[in-house]
């Protein structure tokens, strides 16, 4: 199509909002695109578009975009719809299809002809910027009909995914956190989570906790140690010593008996563990290997039966999976490395990143030893029918949990306990696991420290456990959710001085308060940063201050439109005042709705059910702002004892407060419960405005809905001045 070839699509710019926003509750990128002359080509004007485009992706049809059905975007398409709609849903396809699935998108226009704002939902900030790109390539590939190898595209993103996003062990977690309502901060690029906020907060990594102890930790890479501990208080364990070289090996081989198990003190993950050796010259070939592993080597009885690992979080065995023989039989044509290939690699749940549940088997030290006492090499082919042993328990990957034995389950707990890991993996040798251990010679090998869970998330065969929420109720016992009280400050004028006025009473209502505003960032009451760095951050800081009990957040609308709210959820949320002349052209925020849109935000942001929203009524938006309140209450404050929205809360018998220069009445329905008297409040009796009044009253109210005694927040207001504050 000649007149489409010279079309171009460009990325001006793009943000990252980075918490709840004026679009959506998640981190997002807005991105804006001047599609320049395509303005003039919707999709139902661009012949062979839509074809083309569900040849491409088919996949396409399960959006449903406005139509709320499915092939709904389809549809969308095939009327004629604008490329940035379309790049929006081309983002988003391909962000799932390389693993990151569902997600928000809008596509809006600003106030220049052909420039829209393009805002899609991100796992990561890097994954989400090479998204738009692919998708602003595949979608002028589309348009000008010109190849475009997609599958490059979507594994580049699934690398990113992989590299940069939090592993499946930790997102099982923190995804278990926010069903129970447990808000999670990344606090490194690794799998290091901060749970909770503040005070109450927790710490993983992985399926390691801050409850996992050093000394534990140290206990459980001690191979030895660990056996000398579980065999003290009774568990099985399998007969072995350490040695110092090869020679010694043999003779500990001799004395246990044969076959054994030549491993490693202090290694993991299976590195270097050779099972069922039966003569000298494995037992030195095993050594050999061991010892570059570890500090030292562990000559042990080989046990017979299956590998298994069993899951302990707390006092409770959550899940267990076994280990199963990885074997190829032979066609008398392949050998064994092809035959790999085509029997054992081929499981489509075989692969290399961590979403597999079961990894690709690869001839490593161990298995060519194995393939030797078995007569073969890696290049042999085995005759026509012949089975040849490669791993003898591949992937412990097939979930048994519920075939435990209960004297089994019981025995692992102990394990655990013994070493003083909280979260345990321990690794079990038996043939049935469904009959005490003592019936079969079975015995506990190993005890780990953070150990995987994607084997429990994601077996290869059985159900998926629920590991993650067992360790979220370990960490937060009896449906406890980790929240400080966290109060949001927002409005066109007053919020800086209404933060730090909650901020210093609180304190004296013996909390130690994170407070961040456009001055900066305190705790309790001591500056610790100007506010040279963003809302965003300096918000975030007073969230992972483990000595936070109350933390007061000024938001600005500005910080609202770029970076979003620090935090996902807030017990109160206060709006000062809205200036609907205030706009934001730079941003193309200029309409009276795009304005509401971005206060409202600090209202969605409260705790569904629970959040108290703090409104100025004598604000005409307030009205419309107070009916989409997720939380459970609203108290309105006002400076005209005849506002009628006041009356009207009044009557529904709900909280209230009217100020006045002489006095503050706090209402409950129509029954006065508290007045503080301003005539010896010296931060109002100073200049006696109305905007002094307004900071009092709104500050009153937000420390009232989080139950601070009314006496304390009196006397606090007779000694606040805004120097209070260490500035």
């Amino acid at each position: 199509m000649p007149q489409l070839l010279d079309k171009k699509i460009e990325i001006l710019q793009i943000k990252h909002i980075r918490g709840p926003n004026m679009w959506c509750w998640v981190e997002v990128l807005e991105a804006w695109i001047d599609i320049g002359e395509l303005e003039d080509y919707p999709s139902d004007k661009i012949p062979g578009f839509y074809d083309r485009l569900v040849n491409k992706l088919p996949s396409l049809v399960e959006h449903r975009c406005s139509y709320e059905e499915r092939g709904g975007f389809l549809k969308r398409v095939e009327e004629g719809t604008w490329p940035v709609h379309i790049m929006e849903h081309l983002t988003l396809e391909l962000q799932g299809l390389a693993g990151f699935a569902g997600g928000f998108g809008r596509a809006r226009e600003t106030t220049n002809r052909g420039i829209y704002k393009l805002i899609v939902a991100s796992p990561h900030e890097q994954v989400t910027r090479k998204a738009i790109e692919y998708a602003r390539q595949l979608l002028l590939s589309l348009i000008q009909d010109q190849p475009f190898d997609l599958e490059p595209c979507i594994e580049d993103l699934r690398e990113l995914i992989d590299d940069l996003c939090l592993g499946p062990s930790t997102r099982e977690i923190v995804n278990a956190g926010v069903k129970q309502s447990i808000p999670s901060i990344r606090l490194s690029s690794g799998n290091l989570v901060q749970l909770g906020y503040g005070a109450l907060q927790k710490r993983i990594w992985t399926a390691e906790t801050a409850q996992t102890g050093a000394i534990a930790e140290t206990i459980s890479r001690d191979k030895d140690l660990t056996k000398s501990l579980l065999s003290t208080v009774g568990v099985p364990i399998p007969e072995g010593e350490l040695v110092d070289n090869p020679e010694h090996a043999w003779e500990v081989a001799q004395s246990i008996g044969l076959p054994v198990v030549v491993k490693p003190q202090d290694g993991n993950h299976g590195r270097g563990v050779f099972t069922n050796l039966q003569t000298e010259s494995e037992i030195i070939a095993a050594y050999k290997v061991a010892v570059e592993e570890g500090s030292g080597v562990l000559v042990e009885k080989f046990i017979e039966g299956d590998e298994h690992r069993l899951l302990v979080v707390g006092d409770h065995l959550v899940a267990a999976a076994k280990g199963e023989e990885c074997k190829v039989i032979g066609d008398g044509l392949h050998t064994i490395l092809e035959l790999i290939d085509r029997q054992i690699n081929s499981d489509p749940r075989r692969g290399s990143s961590e979403d597999f549940p079961l990894n690709p088997v690869r001839i490593d030290s161990i298995a060519h030893l194995e393939l030797q006492s078995q007569g073969f090499e890696p290049e042999s082919i085995p005759a026509l029918g012949r089975a040849v042993l490669i791993q003898r328990n591949g992937n412990v990957a097939f979930d048994v949990t519920d075939l435990v034995h209960p004297s089994v389950a019981k025995k692992v707990v102990l394990a655990a306990k013994v070493v003083g890991l909280d979260i345990a993996g321990v690794d079990l040798v038996a043939k049935d696991i469904s009959k005490p251990m003592e019936e079969q010679g079975a015995a506990i090998v190993e005890v780990n420290a953070g150990p995987g869970l994607l084997m429990h998330i994601k077996p290869a065969k059985g159900k998926p456990r629920e590991v993650g929420r067992a360790i979220i109720e370990h960490l937060f016992p009896d449906n406890s959710v980790g929240r400080i009280p966290v109060i949001g400050v927002c409005g066109s004028s007053s919020a800086k001085e209404v933060a730090h006025l909650c901020a210093y009473l609180l304190k004296l209502a013996n909390h130690y308060v994170g407070l961040s505003s456009e001055k900066g960032l305190y705790f309790n009451q001591h500056p610790v940063q100007r506010m040279n760095s963003s809302e965003w951050d300096s918000g975030r800081r007073t969230l992972m201050n483990p000595m936070v009990t109350a933390a007061v957040i000024q938001a600005t609308p500005k910080g609202i439109i770029n970076e979003g709210l620090p935090y996902d959820l807030c017990q109160v949320g206060v709006i000062t005042s809205v200036d609907l002349q205030e706009t934001f052209p730079e941003d193309s925020i200029v309409e009276e709705r795009q304005l509401f849109s971005v206060h409202r935000t600090q209202i969605d942001a409260l705790i569904p059910e629970k959040g108290i929203a703090v409104l100025n009524a004598d604000e005409a938006i307030s009205a419309e702002i107070a009916e989409i309140n997720p939380g459970k209450e609203i108290i309105f404050f006002t400076l005209n004892h005849q506002n009628t929205l006041i009356e009207k809360h009044r009557s529904e018998g709900k909280s209230t407060i009217v100020g006045n220069p002489e006095a503050i009445h706090l209402y409950k329905g129509q029954k006065i419960v508290y007045s503080i008297p301003l005539a010896d409040v010296a931060y109002f009796q100073a200049n006696k405005s109305s905007k002094n009044l307004l900071e009092i009253v709104s500050a009153i109210a937000t420390l009232w809905a989080i139950e601070i005694p009314l006496e304390t927040i009196e006397a606090g207001l007779e000694a606040y001045s805004p120097e209070s504050l260490e500035v």
